[in-house]
C-alpha cells in the first residue's frame, strides 16, 4: 500500500486554516487522538455529534486502505467531577464510572466504534507528574501557592508557538502577570494568563500522592500525558469540538511541544455546534437532549446517526424534530430501494446500467475526499440507487450483487444502510 490512497482525502486543518491533502507520517498507520467525554455527567446528542464525525473520518481512513489507532480521553479527575460526586453522595470512581457506562451503551446504539484505546485521565497521573516536571526543569512552568495550596502553572509567554492553534494575537496578550487557576471557565472567551497545570491538595479533594506533592493533575496536561503515554509526542490527527479549541487544544498542543520540540499533530478538526430549536443547548434552557429522549419519541439509532453525520461536520447544525423526521425519512427511502433491487432482477444485462453498480463508490469517495462531505457523497450514492430502482426489472444477478456490495463498501463508513 503506499500514500497514494489518500492524496486525494483533502480535510480542513484548523492549524493551518487551509484545506489540505491528508498524509500520515507513516505509510499504513494513522495515529489519532479525540477528545473525550467529560464523565461527571451524562454526554448529550451535541457531545455526539463530535464524536460520529470523528468515527466517519475513523471509518473512512479505513475504507482507504490504513489502519486507525484511535485513542479517545476520558476526562475522570477535574474539578466539575468532584463537585457533582459531593452532590450526588459517590465517589469520584462511582460517578464517573457509572456515566462512562452510559455513554458506551450509547456509542453501540449509534454504530460509533468503540476507540481501540478509552484512557481515563487517573490512569495517566504518573505520566502528568513527568510532563510537569520537564516543564519545570525548561523554566516553562512554574510553583506558586494559591489559597493555601501550592499548584504549577504553564507561562505561555515562554513557550513562542502559543496561541498557533488558535490563531491567538499574542499582541494582546496583558502585561500584567495572571493566572487561571480552575480547569474550566463558563462560556468561550479566552483567559488570557498562565494555566494551572497541578492543583495542590485541598480539603474534600481528589488527590494522588506524587514528586510535586498531593493533588492531582488539571485537565490542560490530563489529555498530553494520556496520548503521549499511549501514543508518543507524535501523531497524526487530533479532533474535537469547536469548544476544545478555546483554552484546551491550544493548551494541550503547547504542554506536548513544549516538552519535545516536536510538532505534536500535523491535523487538527474541530467540528461545530449542535444548536436546539435556533439555542444553544444548556441545563438553564431545559433543552438539554440525551439519546434515550429521541429512542423514547420512536427514532431508531440509525435515524438518528444520519441526521447527525448528514450536515457538513465543521458547520453549526440545528436540531429540530421536524428535521429529524425528514432526514429519516429520506434514509428510509434509501434502504427501501435497496431492498426492491434485491427482490428483481434480468437474466440479461442492460447497457444502459452496467456501469450504475461501480457508480455509487466513485460518487461517494469524490465528495467524501472533500472534507468528508457526507450529504454530498449520500446525495449522490442515493441519485444512482434511485436510477438502478427505476431499471430494476432489467437488473441482472450479477448487476444487484455489485450494487449491494459497493453499498455495503459504503456503509461501512456511514454505518447506516443496512
Amino acid at each position: 500500500m503506499t500514500n497514494n490512497l489518500t492524496v486525494s482525502l483533502h480535510l480542513y486543518n484548523t492549524l493551518t486554516s487551509k484545506t489540505e491533502p491528508f498524509l500520515p507520517r507513516e505509510d499504513k498507520q494513522v495515529k489519532m487522538y479525540t477528545c473525550g467525554p467529560s464523565t461527571y455527567q451524562p454526554a448529550h446528542i451535541g457531545n455526539y455529534r463530535t464524536f460520529l464525525y470523528e468515527d466517519i473520518l475513523q471509518r473512512y481512513i479505513e475504507y482507504l486502505g490504513y489502519k486507525v489507532i484511535r485513542l479517545m480521553t476520558l476526562t475522570d479527575v477535574e474539578d466539575k467531577a468532584v463537585e457533582q460526586a459531593k452532590k450526588e453522595n459517590l465517589t469520584l470512581e462511582q460517578l464517573t464510572a457509572k456515566n462512562e457506562a452510559t455513554f458506551f451503551l450509547d456509542f453501540n446504539l449509534l454504530k460509533n466504534k468503540e476507540p481501540d484505546l478509552a484512557i481515563r485521565a487517573s490512569s495517566a497521573i504518573d505520566q502528568a507528574v513527568k510532563l510537569i516536571q520537564q516543564l519545570l526543569q525548561k523554566g516553562i512552568a512554574y510553583t506558586h501557592t494559591y489559597r493555601g495550596t501550592e499548584n504549577v502553572y504553564f507561562d505561555p509567554l515562554k513557550f513562542k508557538d502559543f496561541g498557533k492553534l488558535a490563531h491567538l494575537d499574542m499582541t494582546k496578550w496583558p502585561k500584567k502577570k495572571r493566572r487561571f487557576h480552575k480547569d474550566t471557565y463558563p462560556g468561550t472567551p479566552w483567559t488570557r494568563g498562565d494555566f494551572v497545570l497541578w492543583h495542590g491538595c485541598k480539603p474534600n479533594d481528589a488527590c494522588y500522592e506524587s514528586p510535586l506533592g498531593r493533588g492531582r493533575p488539571s485537565w490542560n496536561v490530563q489529555d498530553p500525558a494520556i496520548v503521549t503515554k499511549h501514543l508518543g509526542f507524535q501523531i497524526d490527527l487530533a479532533c474535537g469540538g469547536i469548544d476544545n479549541l478555546v483554552r484546551h487544544h491550544d493548551y494541550n498542543l503547547a504542554v506536548v511541544e513544549a516538552v519535545s520540540g516536536l510538532q505534536f499533530s500535523k491535523f487538527w478538526l474541530h467540528g461545530g455546534h449542535l444548536l436546539v430549536d435556533g439555542k444553544k443547548m444548556s441545563k438553564s434552557k431545559g433543552n438539554v437532549l440525551y439519546l434515550k429522549d429521541l429512542l423514547d419519541k420512536g427514532f431508531s439509532g440509525q435515524q438518528i446517526r444520519f441526521f447527525l453525520i448528514y450536515a457538513p461536520y465543521r458547520e453549526k447544525l440545528d436540531f429540530t424534530l421536524d428535521g429529524l423526521v425528514q432526514t429519516s425519512q429520506k434514509l428510509d427511502a434509501l434502504k427501501e430501494m435497496i431492498i426492491q433491487i434485491q427482490t428483481e432482477n434480468s437474466q440479461t444485462s442492460n447497457p444502459q446500467t452496467i456501469e450504475l453498480p461501480q457508480k455509487i463508490r466513485v460518487v461517494f469517495e469524490e465528495k467524501m475526499n472533500e472534507n468528508l462531505d457526507v450529504r454530498g457523497a449520500f446525495d449522490g450514492v442515493y441519485d444512482v440507487v434511485m436510477r438502478l430502482h427505476l431499471m430494476r426489472d432489467s437488473l441482472s444477478i450479477e448487476e444487484v450483487s455489485a450494487t449491494v456490495n459497493n453499498l455495503q463498501r459504503v456503509d461501512s463508513v456511514l454505518q447506516c444502510l443496512f
